[in-house]
């Protein structure tokens, strides 16, 4: 690849990011979109297989997703319950 290649893409995809991070979130995606337009036409290959696994990988992705939506399911819950032991533990009793 050549240098100005690597340069379009690293800044497509850095200002990209960061104009995601800063709320300006359609800008950029489109301008990861731009970067990534000119990695695919370095390397079309490469872009052939991934796009060809796009379905196992948001397979994966999604049940990623559900387990990690399920621990914090958890944890709310378990801190729930410890708080409700501790306020209840720390009452004074009625007689």
């Amino acid at each position: 690849m050549q240098k100005w290649k690597k340069a379009v893409v690293c800044s497509a995809l850095g200002a990209g990011a960061a104009l995601f991070l800063s709320g300006r979130r359609n800008l950029g995606i489109a301008s990861v979109a731009g970067g990534l337009a000119v990695l695919a036409s370095e390397y079309p290959e490469r872009f052939d297989s991934v796009f060809e696994s796009a379905p196992q990988y948001i397979c994966r992705a999604s049940q990623i997703f559900s387990t990690l939506s399920r621990l914090s399911e958890n944890f709310a819950e378990n801190a729930e319950r410890r708080s409700v032991a501790a306020y209840n533990f720390h009452q004074p009793f009625a007689e």
